[in-house]
């Protein structure tokens, strides 16, 4: 029985060599008792956590899967830096992306009075019959239409070289216009014009900002030259009574404001009842001029990115490339530790073997003498 043992273990630790046990041990196997010392002394040179790790598949199992195990958090890891990166790259690109295409604001402020307007009228050969100030959005009835009457509006005749044409000499008639939205303030004028050759029969007008402007201008020609530059001119017919409403719009750039009027202009006819022979030769024109609304429309351009949101995003994929980053090192140190571990490990089962492989010579030595 002690040979079989004996043999067995050490084809365990030697597999060059094969131990031949001697023939006496078969002749003394029941008579001599003193092979038990040997066993005993092999077991308490041998310690049971040895044979028991001493598999060294397992061992390797586990240092696999550890590995396996952290290159997948790597992956993953990776993964994450990647789209930290992208998100970055996004969020820098859609702030500069916004800072150089604000969006326009609208708002509405509501007043009860409106700054007089100017209102400069290019008449040509037209005269002024009359220019009255009338309120709750009512004319009364014409009397004497065609001829002069009295009016209440203040107004001023500037000449001035067009801003376009040094020839050409214009003469503009400004008047200044309503001021009282809420009682539906308005200015209605008259005007009258001998027979013309012309095709179409017309009056030109502008509006601009403020009357008050112009009136404490030192350069009036001036003055007229840039506003209109600045704004826009419109026509309306003889023959027709033309209602202006008028609404104010204020841009706001980024290094100057402009102002802008915006008009709804509604025509209706003028029942003529003057001899035949006078409407013939002088044709008659009627104009009024209202504010719509006591809202005054501002227009701003606003930059929607918002730089403290683009910081903290930045700050927080920062932080995740760094935890990245470290964690990375972190798994590195900790494979090669793994790595370090494992050699030790197999260093010491190697010294342990060969140590057992001394220790079963010398008991079979002893036993064979």
């Amino acid at each position: 029985m002690l040979q079989k043992e004996t043999s067995g273990s050490y084809h365990e630790f030697n597999d060059e060599e094969e131990l031949q046990t001697p023939d006496f041990y078969q002749d003394n196997d029941g008579a001599n008792g003193g092979l038990e010392e040997p066993e005993e002394s092999i077991a308490s040179v041998l310690p049971e956590e040895d044979i028991v790790n001493s598999n060294p598949l397992t061992l390797f199992n586990k240092a696999c899967l550890k590995n396996v195990f952290t290159v997948l958090l790597l992956f993953i890891y990776l993964v994450l830096t990647a789209v930290a990166v992208f998100l970055a790259y996004q969020t820098i690109t859609d702030f500069m992306e916004k800072l150089s295409h604000p969006v326009m604001s609208v708002t509405y402020k509501e007043v009860d009075v409106f700054s007089p307007p100017g209102i400069a009228l290019y008449p040509g050969t037209a005269q002024l019959l009359s220019c009255k100030h009338h309120f709750h959005a009512h004319i009364p009835p014409l009397v004497t239409p065609g001829k002069p009457q009295p009016g209440d509006c203040v107004m001023e005749e500037v000449t001035y070289t067009g801003p376009y044409t040094n020839h050409t000499v214009k003469q503009a008639l400004v008047v200044s216009g309503p001021t009282d939205v809420r009682n539906r303030e308005l200015i209605f004028l008259q005007f009258s014009q001998n027979e013309t050759e012309e095709d179409f029969s017309a009056i030109t007008y502008m509006l601009f900002d403020k009357y008050n402007d112009l009136s404490r201008s030192v350069d009036k020609s001036g003055f007229m030259q840039d506003c209109e530059k600045n704004y826009s001119m419109v026509t309306f017919s003889g023959g027709f009574r033309t209602w202006v409403k008028m609404s104010l719009v204020k841009t706001s750039g980024k290094k100057n404001e402009s102002m802008e009027f915006r008009q709804e202009s509604s025509v209706v006819k003028y029942n003529d009842k003057r001899p035949v022979s006078e409407q013939k030769a002088i044709q008659l024109f009627f104009v009024a001029f209202e504010w719509r609304d006591p809202f005054v429309q501002e227009v701003r351009d606003i930059v929607t990115a918002n730089p403290w949101n683009t910081v903290a995003i930045l700050c927080g994929v920062f932080m995740a490339l760094f935890k990245a980053a470290n964690f990375a090192s972190f798994s590195v140190k900790w494979v090669i530790k793994i790595r370090k571990r494992h050699l030790r490990n197999r260093n010491r089962e190697l010294t342990t073997s060969s140590q057992r492989y001394t220790v079963t010579n010398t008991d079979i030595n002893r036993i064979e003498e």
